[in-house]
């Protein structure tokens, strides 16, 4: 596992050694087997989270990522104090969560994808006024942050409707203005551009960025969208099985699989795959509707020979040269993870 560490400001989050483990009767076949399963005593134990140690610093945006199952939201309800750990422990901003809910409850917002914390029934600034008095927000506040709130995720158009009428785009900028209402230290957004729209999308990642710059917010983003990933974060952990498989900088992941390229090209030319030119097996072709895919390594092949042989010897007559996305990455790093 890789592991780098950024000192950015105060440790917020420390995580160290740990684990959460589920127990669950083992079940038996037919009917006769479910009743022997009521009184059966046999349990299996399923390792969630695995012996895992990470820090977060106070101004940190870091991507918390990984396939379903893996273990993200077992350990972010953790950190919140939802679930209490098997061993190990956590602190956020020095305190255990599952033993002092109320004040970790005052440093933290969370946003959960499909889950709201607002009231169905009354207009959304009833849902925000009620969220004052539990958080005991003064007036001077309330009103600052409101009105930053409202112009960086633009809720005043909604903002005297019921929550139930809100269309999905409009309750997930209601839920984010939510739960940071209250200026929390630390917030765990788990999904919460699932199923918006582009514009929608691009919205929630800038009041997330302005957030982050304006007021120091630490933001810790579970997501398989990889885009919030590439635009907000600096830093991403990776989880897989329970395990953590990469701690570090972005723009160092990449840097695991050398410099990939992408070369795709439109030709008229007839050609075999098998006797193109693979200059000694360091670019590897693939066909793809009307088009040729050509792989490689930057690192290990001149991409100007590359590219003279798709012009001179194909006659190519249009090129595109990208680099490998952070998906393929995640994607390959997952791949080598279930392999071991």
């Amino acid at each position: 596992m890789i592991h780098i560490v950024v000192n950015v400001g105060d440790v917020m989050i420390e995580v160290k050694d740990l684990t959460k483990e589920f127990k669950k009767p083992i079940r038996k076949e037919g009917v006769f087997g479910m009743f022997k399963t009521l009184f059966s005593r046999k349990y299996e134990t399923k390792v969630a989270v695995n012996h895992i140690n990470f820090t977060i610093h106070d101004g940190e945006i870091v991507g918390y990522i990984g396939s379903n199952g893996a273990g993200k939201s077992t350990s972010i309800k953790m950190m919140c104090g939802i679930l209490t750990p098997t061993g190990g422990n956590v602190l956020i901003d020095g305190i255990e969560p599952n033993k002092k809910r109320k004040v970790v409850a005052s440093k933290i917002g969370v946003v959960f994808g499909q889950k709201t914390q607002l009231w169905w029934d009354i207009p959304l600034i009833e849902s925000f006024k009620v969220l004052k008095e539990v958080y005991l927000v003064p007036d001077e506040d309330y009103k600052e942050r409101l009105e930053f709130l409202s112009d960086t995720l633009g809720l005043n158009e909604f903002m005297n409707q019921p929550v139930r009428t809100l269309s999905l785009g409009q309750r997930m900028r209601a839920d984010l203005a939510a739960s940071w209402l209250h200026n929390p230290k630390i917030l765990f957004l788990d999904e919460p551009t699932i199923g918006l729209d582009v514009l929608v999308k691009e919205k929630i990642r800038k009041a997330i960025k302005t957030m982050n710059q304006k007021y120091h917010t630490t933001v810790i983003l579970t997501t398989h969208d990889m885009q919030d990933v590439e635009d907000l974060c600096s830093r991403i952990i990776m989880i897989e099985k329970g395990n953590i498989i990469y701690d570090g900088p972005l723009k160092d992941i990449k840097y695991r699989f050398g410099d990939l390229r992408t070369l795709t090209i439109k030709t008229k030319e007839e050609y075999k795959i098998e006797e193109l030119n693979t200059f000694d097996n360091r670019v590897s072709y693939q066909e793809n509707e009307d088009s040729l895919v050509l792989q490689f390594n930057a690192d290990k092949i001149d991409i100007k020979d590359v590219i003279d042989y798709c012009f001179h010897k194909l006659s190519a007559s249009d090129l595109k040269i990208s680099e490998i996305s952070i998906e393929d990455v995640v994607k390959n790093l997952l791949e080598e993870a279930e392999k071991c």
